[in-house]
């Protein structure tokens, strides 16, 4: 009789065990923070919050069983650079630190005429205050090239000089990686394959001129990818 309590005893010692090891490891499952940086892009005009791309990248790492918390967005549609830094700083964020930063910003440079050079100078500041979100580690940020409006329906439609367009969007581009290569962050071209698909009308929302949920999940996957395959948390 005293046996079969003693192995009784000792079958829930085990079971009971595991399940609290099971359960420690459930309570020490490390959810990671993400700050998204941008403009009209970043904050998804005319999709659904879920839809925009730093939402659906959280979604593809979720199933991947890396899991990180909603992303805290500071973008606007229509900001510039420095429009941009203005954002973080009336966000009161300074000080605070996340796992990981995306930065996606130029457009409404190109747009209002702004210079490269003076880009050149805004970028570098503002990629600077991205590594330092993300605790000084530039292998924790993320970088996304510039989409081409010009070869957008509404583009088209304004009669936009495209060539001229593509020209500046590819020199803004051109100067976001060389500033991004040097300061040690990974860079994400999206431009290219934008160019292909951003005119079809499944791909813009209703203003002819933003992309759509479908063109977000394209650039969600390859910052996905990103992380999944070069980020070490």
């Amino acid at each position: 009789m005293k046996s079969i309590v003693l192995k009784i005893l000792l079958i829930s010692s085990l079971y009971f065990g595991c399940k609290e090891k099971e359960n420690t490891e459930k309570m020490e499952e490390k959810t990671y923070t993400y700050l998204a940086l941008g403009d009209s892009y970043t904050i998804g005009e005319g999709v659904e919050s879920s839809g925009r791309y730093p939402n659906q990248a959280v979604e593809i790492l979720k199933s991947n069983n890396l899991i990180f918390e909603n992303p805290t967005i500071i973008a606007k549609t229509g900001w510039t650079t420095d429009e941009l830094d203005k954002g973080i700083e009336a966000a009161g964020i300074g000080g605070n630190t996340y796992d990981l930063v995306t930065l996606l910003i130029g457009v409404n440079n190109q747009y209002r005429g702004r210079s490269v050079s003076d880009y050149e100078i805004e970028f570098r500041k503002m990629l600077t205050k991205s590594i330092n979100f993300a605790e000084g580690n530039p292998k924790h940020v993320v970088v996304i090239s510039i989409p081409d409006w010009g070869i957008t329906p509404f583009a088209s439609e304004r009669g936009t000089d495209q060539q001229k367009v593509a020209k500046e969007i590819d020199a803004y581009n051109a100067a976001k990686k060389s500033i991004s290569d040097e300061l040690g962050a990974h860079y994400i071209d999206i431009t290219e394959e934008y160019r292909k698909i951003g005119a079809s009308p499944e791909m813009v929302v209703e203003d002819k001129l933003h992309p759509s949920d479908l063109v977000y999940k394209s650039w969600a996957e390859k910052l996905a990818k990103v992380i999944l395959e070069e980020i070490s948390f």
